[in-house]
Protein backbone atom coordinates (compact mmCIF):
# COMPACT_ATOMS: atom_id res chain seq x y z
CA UNK A 1 0.00 0.00 0.00
CA UNK A 2 1.64 3.26 -0.87
CA UNK A 3 2.36 5.94 0.71
CA UNK A 4 0.07 9.22 0.35
CA UNK A 5 1.29 13.03 -0.14
CA UNK A 6 -1.14 13.58 2.77
CA UNK A 7 0.47 11.23 5.01
CA UNK A 8 3.88 12.34 4.34
CA UNK A 9 2.83 15.99 5.04
CA UNK A 10 1.61 14.23 8.41
CA UNK A 11 4.57 12.80 9.38
CA UNK A 12 6.49 15.56 8.18
CA UNK A 13 4.41 18.11 10.56
CA UNK A 14 5.19 15.65 13.35
CA UNK A 15 8.82 15.44 13.12
CA UNK A 16 8.93 18.84 12.72
CA UNK A 17 9.99 19.70 9.01
CA UNK A 18 9.48 22.17 6.95
CA UNK A 19 9.38 20.69 3.59
CA UNK A 20 7.69 22.57 0.48
CA UNK A 21 6.45 20.59 -2.14
CA UNK A 22 9.31 19.35 -3.86
CA UNK A 23 10.85 17.85 -0.38
CA UNK A 24 7.03 15.97 -0.35
CA UNK A 25 7.10 14.37 -2.94
CA UNK A 26 11.37 13.14 -2.84
CA UNK A 27 10.29 11.83 0.44
CA UNK A 28 6.93 10.14 -0.57
CA UNK A 29 8.85 8.10 -3.12
CA UNK A 30 11.80 7.36 -0.74
CA UNK A 31 9.08 5.67 1.70
CA UNK A 32 7.44 4.12 -1.00
CA UNK A 33 10.53 2.47 -2.10
CA UNK A 34 10.94 1.29 1.35
CA UNK A 35 7.82 0.13 1.83
CA UNK A 36 8.68 -2.51 -1.29
CA UNK A 37 11.66 -3.49 0.25
CA UNK A 38 9.65 -4.43 3.38
CA UNK A 39 7.50 -6.40 1.54
CA UNK A 40 10.50 -8.55 -0.33
CA UNK A 41 11.84 -8.72 3.24
CA UNK A 42 8.18 -9.93 4.38
CA UNK A 43 8.09 -12.99 1.79
CA UNK A 44 11.37 -14.77 3.10
CA UNK A 45 11.38 -17.97 4.11
CA UNK A 46 12.81 -17.95 7.90
CA UNK A 47 11.44 -21.30 8.71
CA UNK A 48 14.65 -23.13 11.00
CA UNK A 49 15.82 -19.51 11.88
CA UNK A 50 15.35 -18.77 15.66
CA UNK A 51 14.80 -15.22 16.75
CA UNK A 52 17.58 -13.23 18.56
CA UNK A 53 17.24 -10.46 21.15
CA UNK A 54 20.31 -8.28 19.42
CA UNK A 55 22.07 -8.21 16.25
CA UNK A 56 25.70 -9.14 17.62
CA UNK A 57 26.40 -11.17 20.68
CA UNK A 58 26.40 -8.93 24.06
CA UNK A 59 29.09 -9.64 27.13
CA UNK A 60 29.44 -8.04 30.36
CA UNK A 61 32.63 -5.03 30.07
CA UNK A 62 32.56 -4.08 33.73
CA UNK A 63 35.61 -4.70 35.70
CA UNK A 64 35.98 -6.81 39.22
CA UNK A 65 34.50 -3.69 41.37
CA UNK A 66 38.24 -4.16 43.58
CA UNK A 67 38.91 -1.47 46.32
CA UNK A 68 42.72 0.28 45.17
CA UNK A 69 44.27 3.00 46.99
CA UNK A 70 43.29 6.12 46.34
CA UNK A 71 45.07 9.45 46.21
CA UNK A 72 46.92 11.29 49.28
CA UNK A 73 45.50 14.85 50.39
CA UNK A 74 48.96 16.34 49.21
CA UNK A 75 48.42 14.49 45.59
CA UNK A 76 44.77 15.56 45.58
CA UNK A 77 45.23 19.15 46.83
CA UNK A 78 48.63 19.37 44.15
CA UNK A 79 46.56 21.06 41.15
CA UNK A 80 44.08 22.70 43.45
CA UNK A 81 43.75 26.45 42.34
CA UNK A 82 43.37 27.58 46.20
CA UNK A 83 43.61 25.37 49.04
CA UNK A 84 43.93 25.97 53.12
CA UNK A 85 44.33 23.44 55.77
CA UNK A 86 43.95 20.38 53.59
CA UNK A 87 40.82 21.48 51.88
CA UNK A 88 39.50 22.78 48.50
CA UNK A 89 38.80 26.61 48.33
CA UNK A 90 36.06 27.25 46.17
CA UNK A 91 34.43 30.10 44.70
CA UNK A 92 31.28 30.79 46.09
CA UNK A 93 27.76 30.13 44.09
CA UNK A 94 25.02 30.35 46.38
CA UNK A 95 24.53 34.11 48.66
CA UNK A 96 22.84 33.97 51.47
Amino acid sequence: MPISLDEVRHVARLARLDLDEKELAVFQGELNSLLVHFQDLDGADLRGYLPKPHAVALSNVMADDVALAGLTREAALSNAARSRAGLFIVPTIIEE
